[in-house]
């Protein structure tokens, strides 16, 4: 394992340097903001007029069109939503200066190969394990998200400097940076967002939810039990791990959890997830991700729809109606 800190960091790297930031959504907000206040010179790169690129002159940022935006630039951030930047890709490489470094926060399009960088650019990866808008709180409050670091060409002999600087510049090195591979990235990625992060835990929201409701019990109490409490274990796992969860909930609690919790996630579901793991180090995913976004989403939507359109999510907001704080802008 390599775990790189402030200490490793190259100020000379950057020095100097040009950064675009292609894309003004949460990472790329995020990104601009944070290499800006660490004294990069930064520029956005998004479509003139729309919504981002007048928030982003709100913010202070230069702000220009992603073609002109990376002319001369020595860095690329692309932050644009992952199945938009293959194109956004072929509009801008020819614009590109040799040498320059093009870099991902995830690597989706390299480690598939719908991009396929020219080989004069260094192509790495800064992942943070974050979204953006705790990439940038915690970058303001003195703090930093972890990143992932990789890099997958190095023209210019010096792409893993460059990138680890750049990490730096965006608060990283404080949370610390992790040294991986694209496809290390992409896969853990992917499949902890499909079984665990998202999709494992949403449906078992829901189902524990479901199964309260069913049984007669108050839509309300079963919302407050399945969902509401979630945050709390959350965060004891967030700030500890598993110790300091089991030493924040009560006796009874914890047996509940070693004698029941591997009955409900048992071998039949790690076995799904396995399976879940395969169709991604495959490709499987992807190309069905591709080809649903190139048919319109059609059924991305009605998934989508029908996922919100659920008992929970009405129980859920009038509950949440009553807690005003949840919804108060983060600072």
């Amino acid at each position: 394992m390599r775990l790189y800190s402030q200490k490793h960091v190259d100020k000379k790297a950057l020095k100097g340097a040009r950064i675009a930031i292609l894309g003004y959504g949460s990472q790329g907000r995020a990104h601009a903001l944070n290499l800006k206040d660490s004294g990069c010179d930064v520029v956005v790169g998004v479509r003139k007029g729309g919504v981002s690129w007048k928030k982003a002159r709100r913010d202070g940022l230069e702000v220009a069109e992603p073609s002109r935006a990376v002319a001369g630039a020595d860095v690329i951030a692309m932050l644009v939503p992952d199945l938009a930047q293959k194109d956004l890709y072929q509009s801008i490489r020819k614009s590109l200066k040799s040498g320059a470094m093009l870099l991902f926060a995830h690597g989706f399009n390299i480690h598939f190969r719908q991009i396929k960088p020219r080989p004069d650019l260094d192509v790495v990866l800064i992942a943070p394990k974050g979204p953006g808008d705790l990439v940038r709180r915690q970058y303001t409050q003195g703090r930093g998200v972890p990143c992932l670091l990789a890099v997958a060409q190095d023209a210019s002999g010096k792409a893993q400097a460059r990138a680890l600087a750049y990490a730096h510049g965006i608060g990283g090195t404080r949370g610390g940076v992790l040294e991986t591979s694209f496809a290390e990235e992409t896969e853990t990625d992917l499949f902890g967002e499909q079984a665990v992060l998202c999709g494992g835990a949403t449906e078992l929201v829901v189902k524990g939810f479901e199964t309260l409701v069913e049984a007669g019990y108050q839509p309300e109490v079963a919302y407050y039990e399945c969902l509401h409490e979630l945050k709390l274990i959350v965060d004891l796992l967030h700030e500890g791990g598993l110790a300091k969860m089991h030493q924040f909930i009560s006796e009874t609690a914890k047996y509940g959890d070693l004698t029941r919790g591997p009955r409900i996630v048992d071998e039949r579901v790690k076995n799904e997830m396995r399976k879940v793991l395969k169709e991604v180090q495959s490709g499987k995913f992807a190309r069905q991700w591709i080809r649903e976004n190139a048919a319109g989403r059609a059924n991305y939507q009605r998934l989508l729809h029908e996922d919100v359109d659920r008992q929970i999510e009405k129980v859920g907001a009038a509950l949440r109606a009553r807690m005003p704080w949840l919804n108060e802008k983060r600072a």
